[in-house]
């Protein structure tokens, strides 16, 4: 079994406006509960820790979700901050061999398949494992006009999702490591690579989308509605 962390104390400024985007509602429901459900309900799941920001009068206050065990914390300024936090909240049976699941508070249409697909990848590979999306549209270079300087091999990039998956231990070194260096990792596969390791890549599917623009909103409204029906 499983335990995921939703890093989730972000303030939503890039999408603007006054409620942080984890707590938008999209098919009833705010972004944060459709990413926990999706997460608790994978039978390789058994729980989930969700770190929020210091002042977050939205947290509902959930203890379970799925008849499974939610814990929050208080997590930091950024997103390695947040999932050390939530790394120290796990319960102390978690041992450090423990395959963890890191996923983003404003993705909601994480689906079961990639969840066990990942799950499996990361057994397998001592490095851990990612879901990610082969890039597929072409690649401009801007220069300093914002005209096109050249064109970008697309061959052999990939896009990060979450979640992504890594032995407590490995998570907790390399997170550390790269807080001591001042380095701030914009995701916990940098911070592994740091180590010198290399995570899996695991195709999932493209419409696991994290939620950054009003448009992105609309677009898992609609995904999220076409499922219910």
């Amino acid at each position: 079994m499983s335990w995921a962390l939703v890093p989730a104390a972000g303030s939503g400024r890039r999408f603007g406006g006054e409620v942080p985007k984890q707590y938008l509602h999209a098919a009833g429901k705010p972004l944060l509960e459709h990413a926990l459900e999706a997460l608790l309900s994978h039978p390789g799941v058994e729980g989930v820790v969700v770190a929020l920001a210091s002042d977050d009068a939205r947290w509902p206050g959930w203890t379970s979700l799925q008849g499974k065990p939610v814990i929050a914390c208080i997590g930091g300024g950024e997103r390695a901050d947040s999932v050390l936090a939530a790394l120290h909240a796990l319960p102390t049976r978690v041992a450090g061999d423990e395959l963890l699941l890191v996923h983003d508070a404003a993705r909601p249409n994480l689906q079961a398949d990639d969840i066990g697909k990942l799950i499996d990848a990361a057994t397998a590979c001592t490095d851990g494992a990612i879901l990610a999306a082969p890039v597929r549209d072409t690649l401009k270079r801007a220069g300093n006009d914002k005209r096109i300087a050249r064109t970008e091999s697309r061959d052999g990039l990939w896009r990060a999702l979450t979640p992504q998956a890594f032995r407590r231990d490995l998570l907790l070194r390399a997170l550390q490591s790269a807080e001591d260096d001042g380095v701030v990792a914009t995701d916990e596969a940098m911070a592994v690579e740091r180590l010198g390791l290399h995570p899996a890549l695991v195709e999932g599917r493209e419409d696991n989308l994290k939620v950054t623009t009003p448009a992105d909103l609309a677009l898992a409204e609609f995904l999220l509605g076409r499922a219910s029906r």
